[in-house]
């Protein structure tokens, strides 16, 4: 009943997101609305915003208007660095080609590599997106980070791939939320071939795995980072998940770190164990994030009823972005009645914080007036701001986190 609903506004969301970024955007080129009146009084034309420009935004860059790695953290504290690196990846994927091309190569003065947008054979169009960049900025210069974009708020093909809780039981691996191993690229006919013999279409997954393929016979010090918030932290997971169950020893040996943020439970207690195999068995480092009381890391539920479980340890941060690593976020399942206090508590205090963190780490930390807008509505629905990106950036770059000396610690399961 959800798909079939979600299916009937996909044309009227799809308008509205339409409208409100045109909106947003021509306000923007105009320089804001003291901007646009100052223009009328002198008679002077109005900007009209062009969607191919670097500079036109969506919904989500209103949200969020950093576009710059924060230079106070150098890359010698790699955890920090990755940390700060990945999470304004996972950001910027929710942007048009042009933007990411734009802030990869001038902002980040890294080589950005290839945007793309991927088919879902059961949505019968192409509404998978991801990008990849080479980390040129430092001396290690071999690291090459995969990106998966997440759910776009007014987007009904995303929030369809979020909703099908449907298993997919793979032998071996376990059972796995089918909407995103649809949005990854399942076959509706021959399942997870290990080769696709002439696609008709690209998919993530078997489009990804030859890029990095060829990168990794190409250069033999190639490193890889997987990234992405929210959906695309369940497709970072996901396509890792594929690469071990088809045996990809070329590119996992090459895999760094796997970072998500925000990231949904993606599997059960079977495919829970066959990740933390996977983790141990190449060596790669993973980093799941969960700021605060957001909602997304909390579902599907770990119940009796739906058996969704996470994996490894949280690194977890609250509203005061203190950190400390967890077995699994407070509250796991959202619905406790003992956290309905906390949560509207915390909600306040991210509002509060939001106006008070400007003024004493300066102007990178001032909020669009959409945000505040945004944690205004989450006063009434708390963990509903806390899972936009503007929390995860500023996880990363406040966070306060003592980090044990073993991160291999972080890959046990709970």
């Amino acid at each position: 009943m959800l798909q079939i609903i979600l299916a009937a506004v996909a044309t009227p969301l799809a308008e509205l997101d339409s409208f409100l970024v045109k909106l947003l955007n021509f306000i923007s080129f105009n320089g804001g609305i003291i901007g646009i009146l100052c223009k009328i009084l002198k008679g002077r034309k109005l900007a009209k915003p062009n969607e191919h420009s670097p500079e036109y935004r969506s919904l989500a860059g209103f949200s969020d208007w950093r576009r710059d790695l924060d230079s106070s953290i150098l890359p010698a504290n790699r955890f920090r660095y990755y940390g700060d690196l990945t999470m304004m990846a996972a950001k910027v994927a929710y942007e048009s080609e042009p933007f990411i091309r734009s802030v990869v190569n001038d902002r980040w003065k890294m080589t950005f590599l290839d945007f793309f947008d991927f088919w879902n054979d059961f949505q019968g169009k192409a509404t998978t997106q991801a990008f990849m960049f080479q980390n040129t900025a430092t001396d290690n210069s071999n690291v090459v980070v995969v990106a998966f974009r997440g759910t776009s708020p007014l987007d009904s093909y995303d929030w369809q791939v979020d909703a099908d809780f449907s298993w997919y039981d793979i032998t071996g691996v376990g059972r796995i939320h089918s909407g995103f191993m649809k949005a990854l690229g399942l076959q509706k006919v021959s399942g997870w071939p290990k080769e696709l013999t002439r696609p008709q279409h690209e998919y993530a997954y078997y489009t990804l795995r030859q890029k990095l393929r060829d990168i990794a016979k190409a250069n033999d010090k190639a490193r890889f980072i997987i990234t992405g918030h929210s959906l695309g932290g369940a497709l970072a997971t996901l396509f890792v998940t594929l690469l071990s169950m088809h045996d990809e020893t070329t590119v996992l040996e090459k895999l760094q770190a796997v970072y998500t943020y925000g990231q949904p439970r993606v599997g059960d207690r079977r495919f829970a164990k066959f990740m933390v195999n996977s983790v141990q068995r190449y060596g790669f480092k993973y980093y799941r994030y969960v700021y605060s009381s957001d909602l997304v890391p909390r579902v599907p539920f770990d119940c009796i009823i739906f058996r969704y479980k996470h994996f490894g340890r949280c690194v977890y941060f609250n509203s005061f972005y203190r950190g400390r690593i967890v077995r699994e976020q407070p509250n796991k399942n959202y619905f406790s009645v003992l956290w309905v206090i906390p949560k509207y508590f915390s909600a306040w205090c991210e509002l509060i914080m939001s106006f008070i963190i400007p003024l004493v780490k300066g102007y990178d930390y001032w909020e669009s007036l959409l945000m505040t807008g945004a944690r205004v509505v989450g006063l009434f629905i708390p963990g509903f701001t806390a899972h936009f990106p503007v929390n995860y950036v500023n996880s990363t770059r406040l966070g306060k986190l003592n980090v044990p000396r073993k991160v291999e610690d972080l890959n046990v399961e709970r």
